[in-house]
């Protein structure tokens, strides 16, 4: 059986619980545990509700298919927005800041009964928002701009949801201290706790400019305020809502760091370096939120021109210092086990039967790759008006939220699953194939998306064939086949996406309780080191690392190719000879 201290922790107000992980070996506080399961459940219901709207988005925007009507369209599309982009991903991570905290750091959790409210408060919040959009009258889409009005459930549905996440966020600082006061770990926190206290920081400031934006847009739809300025309302609005996104790359980066530890026993190349990167998302990644006010004409040009050139790369530094650091960490851990050969054996003898692994690599590809260039083009001024407002956006975020964020989520799953809802994963043939399938599906929607774009597809329109619009107007061929290769690929991560819910619910319902005091062998078992490396401060001290400084030489050019070819589209726009 598992084993259960009780006791009254030194200097804490209420009794903890707590009981002996068999395979890691550290404390879980019950109380914590119990949290991170309702967070992650949640999590899992939202993702399955916006995933099967972003189903029916992606049938709607494939010409052959072209499923819903007009109204249905865009509030499908609201609720979509809301459900994956808010909802399944901040209730993951407060499950994530639960686990950073309390369980790596052998603490108590801080005040629960408060961490309950925050929660109760999340649902609330988010069953109104959906209760809202599905009556009818609040299909405003996940930006909301005035003077578009909902109904005033929508609005205040995101304040409750809002208030309790920062309630959530509120105990992992009091969990934190807690745990430095009671003298919990050793040293400095860990990495994976360092990068989950950037994500809350980053949270406050997020959560805050959604109250400064959205209690006036509350009243203003409760008749009590007589107007919102557009202008204001989006500078304001996208402090939340790119903030949540930098959010979300912090807390996927965490988990990269985590599944690499407990996967092969990865340590942070330098935790100096690695630090330093997620100090830089602190400071400068919210300015990466200026690509969405570029075409607006009340924004200064100075104020354009500071934030797309030396601010915007002072934000993608710290994504591509991880972007070094992450596949290092793997690369030495592997020829610390042995995988020496050459210059990628440790990638080839990787563990890529094990989804958590699996999972977590496909994520930082793509996250690289799709979602980071896609990302630096955006936000180049110049670069901008080819794509602004255009299907080639939610491109670029479906690489970084979906690829990236919702991709590393479902990697962690399989590890919370047996460490912390102590079940054995069913069905684990299934389980391996589940993150490439999703993978490539989200993969193939970004870039499909970016291809219409980049051929001027619109970004919000119903139909692209604009059948009933009074000047007749048809896209290229080839926009045609990017939207319907765009369905394809959306029925692919459809697929995946719907494995994931079965594999989870069914762990949590029907999988083999696990006696982890006796630590029963797992299907996807840990590396012997690995719960060190993930809970413990320490460095690799190694630069020797040849498959990686290939791997990025690789991403380097890609990056500057694909630069070169959006600035000659550039060219062709203004009519350079």
């Amino acid at each position: 059986m598992t084993t259960i201290d009780a006791g009254i922790a030194p200097g804490a107000f209420s009794e903890a619980v707590f009981r002996k992980c068999g395979y890691t070996g550290l404390k879980v506080d019950v109380a914590a545990q119990r949290l991170i399961k309702a967070n992650a459940v949640a999590a899992v219901v939202f993702l399955m509700l916006g995933g099967l709207m972003g189903v029916a988005v992606a049938l709607t925007r494939w010409p052959a298919v072209h499923l819903l009507p007009a109204e249905w369209f865009y509030l499908v599309l609201t609720g979509h927005g809301a459900n994956v982009l808010l909802f399944w991903i901040i209730f993951f991570e407060i499950a994530i800041l639960y686990l950073a905290s309390a369980v790596l750091l052998n603490s108590r959790l801080a005040a629960p009964k408060f961490a309950w409210l925050g929660f109760v408060l999340m649902i609330v919040g988010a069953l109104m928002a959906n209760y809202a959009v599905l009556r009818g009258d609040s299909s405003v889409m996940f930006t909301s701009y005035p003077p578009m009005m909902a109904s005033s459930w929508f609005y205040l549905s995101l304040i409750l949801f809002s208030v309790g996440a920062l309630i959530g966020v509120a105990v992992f600082f009091g969990t934190l201290v807690i745990a430095r006061a009671e003298r919990t770990y050793e040293g400095s926190i860990p990495l994976v706790t360092f990068g989950a206290l950037t994500a809350a920081i980053i949270a406050v400031f997020t959560i805050a400019s959604g109250a400064i934006i959205l209690i006036p847009t509350w009243l203003w739809s409760l008749g009590l305020i007589s107007n919102i300025d557009p202008l204001m309302y989006k500078v304001i609005w996208w402090g939340m809502g790119h903030s949540s996104q930098q959010m979300n790359v912090s807390a996927h980066v965490s988990v990269w760091y985590l599944i690499a530890a407990l996967v092969v026993g990865a340590k942070p190349l330098s935790e100096k370096v690695s630090r330093t990167a997620f100090l830089m998302y602190i400071l400068f990644l919210q300015l990466a939120s200026a690509h969405h006010l570029l075409a607006e004409p009340g924004m200064s040009a100075e104020w354009k021109i500071i934030n797309t050139s030396y601010m915007m790369y002072l934000a993608v530094m710290g994504s591509m210092i991880h972007g070094l650091t992450v596949p290092g960490a793997i690369e030495a851990a592997q020829r610390r086990n042995g995988f020496r050969k050459g210059w990628f054996e440790w990638l080839q003898k990787a563990p890529w039967g094990n989804p958590a692994f699996s999972g977590m690599f496909l994520s930082l590809v793509m996250f690289g790759f799709i979602g980071g260039i896609s990302g630096v083009v955006l936000g180049t001024e110049q670069l901008n008006v080819l794509m602004h407002n255009t299907i080639y956006v939610p491109g670029h975020f479906h690489g970084t939220v979906v690829a990236g964020t919702t991709l590393a989520f479902m990697a962690v799953t399989y590890l919370l699953l047996p460490l912390i809802f102590q079940r054995e994963v069913i069905w684990p043939k299934l389980a391996k194939w589940q993150p490439y399938l999703f993978g490539i599906g989200a993969g193939g929607i970004s870039l499909f998306m970016m291809g219409a774009g980049t051929l001027g597809v619109a970004r919000r329109h119903w139909d692209i064939t604009l059948t009933d619009a009074a000047h007749a107007f048809e896209y290229a061929p080839g926009a045609f086949l990017m939207m319907g290769l765009n369905g394809i690929f959306a029925l692919i991560a459809g697929v995946g996406g719907a494995l994931y819910i079965l594999i989870t619910v069914g762990t949590v319902f029907f999988g083999k309780k696990l006696d982890t005091a006796g630590a029963q062998p797992m299907h996807f078992p840990l590396h012997a080191q690995g719960p060190y490396a993930a809970s413990h401060y320490g460095s690799e001290g190694t630069v020797k690392l040849p498959g990686t400084i290939v791997l990025v030489t690789i991403f380097f050019v890609s990056f500057v190719l694909y630069y070169f070819v959006n600035w000659k589209y550039l060219s062709d726009l203004w009519l350079f000879r």
